[in-house]
């Protein structure tokens, strides 16, 4: 069963997400220094892998409807993406 939202509550729930993404991307930045993307681009990041997380959970079939599950997903998502990111990042580094 999908969850639909109004515009209101869609930025609301944006707002947050950019709230804790800021925070966490500001976080990242000091500890992975050079092999991030700065606090901007780990925000950015942040908040693409979140929603492309719930979305694909929703899509997939995992009830959302619990908010404790859907930021769970949408932070594992988040830092999963990250972390892929930067392993990329790495690995290109080195050739």
């Amino acid at each position: 069963m999908p969850v639909h939202l109004d515009t209101t509550w869609l930025l609301f729930a944006f707002a947050i997400i950019a709230g804790f993404g800021f925070f966490f991307g500001t976080a990242l930045d000091a500890v992975m220094k050079e092999s991030g993307f700065g606090p901007t681009g780990n925000t950015l990041l942040f908040i693409f892998g979140f929603f492309v997380a719930v979305v694909v959970a929703s899509k997939h079939g995992v009830s959302l409807g619990d908010l404790k599950m859907a930021v769970a997903w949408g932070l594992g998502g988040a830092f999963a993406f990250i972390s892929v990111l930067a392993l990329i990042k790495a690995g290109m580094a080195r050739f």
